[in-house]
């Protein structure tokens, strides 16, 4: 069986090409197999392939260097253990996707939990958006990684438009990244109800200086939120149109609540379920951020912005409060 994306031998692939398999025909699986198809052994599995087969994935996983997976985060787990027997020692698994499990766990606890420490991983998380990077344009990012080998991985995107930093704050990028599509809607919101640019610029900074304190009481990096996965994302997500956690907040702002899809395993719907999963395990301590607290309160239930924001705003800048000189 041919799978889609394999490259003949001997035909624009050179003899120290990596052999990577994408995981995932999305979008982004897309954009990964566009960006590493010249010049390298480059497959993509999908679920499609394993209709009226078995073992697809095993054997496709065989003699990789990367494994890239461009799929959600609730199937990580599942992914991960049918091919970690048959994964090369030396093998990398890099994943893109920026949500919670059913446990509340990001994709580097879960490859922790199932990869452990003598394997490589990592992240690649920040600005690149897939419809940028599929029509040539740059994006931006951090491969966090738990190996120097993990790491190494960055230079494949040497001759792409993908621009990679390197880090080993693997705890930092992948909260950063996961909790802030939990401010975005917000942001949304805002604009949906024409609140002004005053306002965007406002929740920004605030969500990013709420990000690094959450960073440091996880055991992360508070520099990891001002970087490509935490700041730079954010920043992306709220100010994009094609934004499915920008869109939400509008949806909501406007008494849409029917159109959100809180299934868990879906791009559009990561932020929504990360506030009830952060909310269900208690990982983000109820009321000591109190930015996050709107948000997902926003998210959980209907709710005049104005007037949340209006209170919100009394108390962050503690107005009625404050004495004459204090």
């Amino acid at each position: 069986m041919t799978e889609r994306g394999s490259a003949p031998p001997g035909r624009g692939v050179a003899e120290d090409a990596a052999r990577i398999l994408i995981l995932g025909n999305g979008a982004m699986g897309q954009v990964f197999h566009g960006l590493f198809a010249n010049g390298h052994a480059v497959d993509t599995w999908h679920l499609g392939l394993e209709v009226g087969s078995t073992g697809v994935l095993e054997r496709m996983a065989r003699d990789r260097d990367l494994v890239i997976f461009a799929v959600p985060t609730q199937p990580h787990d599942r992914l991960v253990r049918r091919i970690v027997d048959v994964l090369d020692p030396g093998t990398v698994c890099l994943s893109v996707a920026k949500g919670l499990d059913e446990h509340a766990r990001t994709p580097a606890e879960i490859f922790a939990d199932t990869l452990g420490g003598e394997r490589h991983w990592g992240m690649i998380y920040g600005p690149m958006i897939a419809r940028d990077l599929a029509e040539g344009r740059a994006g931006f990012a951090v491969l966090a990684g738990n190996s120097a080998r993990a790491r190494a991985m960055a230079d494949l995107f040497a001759n792409t438009p993908l621009y990679l930093d390197v880090d080993d704050d693997l705890v930092g990028a992948a909260w950063s990244v996961v909790l802030k599509n939990v401010f975005v809607p917000l942001l949304g919101a805002a604009d949906a109800l024409d609140m002004g640019d005053n306002i965007r610029g406002f929740f920004i900074y605030e969500a990013v200086r709420e990000l690094e304190t959450i960073m440091v009481d996880m055991g992360g990096r508070p520099e990891t939120a001002r970087g490509p996965a935490g700041m730079g994302d954010l920043i992306t997500s709220a100010t994009s149109r094609t934004s499915h956690h920008r869109t939400i907040g509008a949806d909501l702002a406007e008494g849409r609540r029917d159109k959100i899809a809180d299934g868990g395993e879906y791009i559009r719907s990561e932020g929504v379920h990360t506030a009830h999963r952060v909310r269900e395990h208690d990982t983000v301590e109820r009321g000591r951020y109190p930015l996050f607290d709107l948000a997902c309160d926003f998210l959980d239930r209907p709710m005049d912005l104005r007037q949340a924001l209006g209170r919100y705003l009394d108390l962050r800048f503690a107005r009625g409060t404050r004495r004459d000189g204090g």
